[in-house]
């Protein structure tokens, strides 16, 4: 499969106020005025790399470092714990304990989501829900595209392409398998962290509320069925096949491609990444579905050489306690886009310590506050940090945490020690 170069303008990288590859882009809320940023991205002297990180000058010696991450490490606070910290300036690996070892990585998965997308998706693609006419008078169809990024306002732009209707039906047979993961826990609707996998969702599915971890629909697909229908005067709704040479009334856009694996990422919502893997899936010629999606993912990195043994996934988002990863594969995949690959874009989507997204409430007395830029993971027991970090010698850092079977705040408190360390070497 073709290669596709995600193109970043210059204007975008000048308004990028990144810190080498660890601080916010151009900042704009309150919150973000009292970090210390580091310097900007370098422009890339070879044509084929956009963005450089900071490079240092010099050698560096990474003993000390080392040590003292060694040390870190030999805590019970982590359990059983799997990491690597590589030097992305040198490619020297500083540290590691357990790389090859398959641990449950929670939702740093979406490091591998979103870097599977960018391999195999334009970063401008969109995702068009289109509203057909059925076989009866009277009946419109919605033909779900995989958009669970609908808003009201979407709603509202279909009702006046529309005009007026008697019943609204929706097509999800985009999708197949089942919508939801056996190995998901049962209450994670009702929790606000997922909803039914269905190719149509408003807000991914939130009840009341555009974001944050409220409780979700039980039946996304037919509410978005519903926002139309009173929007219509619909009186009937109901899932339905779109006829295949129906006529189009109406269709409404999905963000583009990448503001919407930026989103996934920053905020961890499963809806999106497992969404994001089922379009992968659909353009690799894989089943969309859950393990299609998985092995479309996984297929994807393996085509760009990326080792992905003693990895195995269930489902994109990290939801699942059965998938397994390796710090390995998640520090490779986070050293190439430091190097400047087409995976550069991943280091823009990864939430910023007492910054943004899942780590804006962590790092708030320590070091690495405002310069650690990682991907969180958490379940029952386990806890994970990927990302990049820059050094106050001005060295760039990736590295992949891996923290199972411990208490959960007692594995945050150490990975975000152990990332802060790296800050200060």
């Amino acid at each position: 499969m073709a290669k596709k170069v995600w193109w970043i303008s210059s204007a975008i990288i000048a308004g990028l106020a990144v810190a080498g590859v660890v601080t916010v882009g151009v900042v704009t809320q309150e919150r973000y005025s009292e970090l210390e940023h580091a310097p900007a991205f370098a422009l890339a002297e070879a044509p084929e790399r956009e963005l450089l990180p900071a490079q240092a000058e010099g050698e560096v010696d990474n003993t000390a470092l080392a040590a003292r991450l060694r040390k870190l490490a030999d805590t019970p606070d982590l359990g059983t714990f799997g990491a690597r910290v590589t030097d992305a300036v040198s490619g020297e690996v500083v540290f590691e304990q357990n790389p090859l070892k398959a641990l449950r990585p929670a939702s740093s998965t979406k490091v591998l989501t979103s870097a599977a997308a960018i391999y195999t998706l334009e970063p401008t693609k969109v995702l068009s829900t289109e509203v057909v006419a059925g076989e009866t008078p009277g009946t419109v169809v919605i033909r779900a595209a995989g958009d669970v990024w609908l808003t009201p306002e979407n709603i509202t732009e279909l009702a006046e392409q529309v005009g007026t209707a008697e019943r609204v039906l929706i097509d999800t047979s985009l999708w197949s398998g089942p919508t939801y993961l056996d190995s998901w826990d049962e209450g994670n609707v009702d929790g606000g962290y997922v909803a039914p996998m269905e190719p149509a969702m408003i807000h991914q599915g939130r009840i009341g509320a555009d974001s944050g971890d409220v409780p979700r629909s039980h039946t996304p697909a037919l509410d978005v069925a519903a926002a139309l229908a009173r929007e219509v005067g619909a009186t009937d709704t109901g899932f339905g096949s779109a006829p295949a040479e129906a006529q189009l009334l109406a269709s409404t856009d999905s963000p583009p491609l990448i503001h919407r694996v930026r989103e996934m990422m920053v905020h961890s919502d499963n809806v999106m990444a497992e969404a994001i893997g089922r379009e992968v899936a659909l353009a690799r010629g894989e089943s969309p579905d859950f393990a299609g999606a998985t092995r479309a993912t996984l297929a994807a990195l393996q085509e760009h050489s990326f080792d992905t043994i003693n990895t195995s996934l269930q489902d994109n988002s990290g939801l699942s306690p059965q998938n397994l990863i390796t710090p390995a594969l998640l520090d490779a995949l986070l050293l190439d886009a430091a190097q400047g690959s087409d995976l550069a874009e991943v280091l823009r989507t990864l939430p910023v310590a007492a910054g943004s997204g899942t780590l804006i409430e962590r790092y708030e007395d320590l070091a690495g506050r405002g310069w650690v830029r990682a991907k969180t993971g958490t379940l029952t027991d386990t806890s994970a940090l990927a990302g990049v970090v820059t050094s106050r010698s001005g060295r760039v850092y990736t590295f992949a945490l891996l923290s199972n079977d411990a208490p959960i705040l007692s594995q945050r408190e150490a990975l975000d020690t152990f990332a802060s360390a790296i800050r200060e070497n």
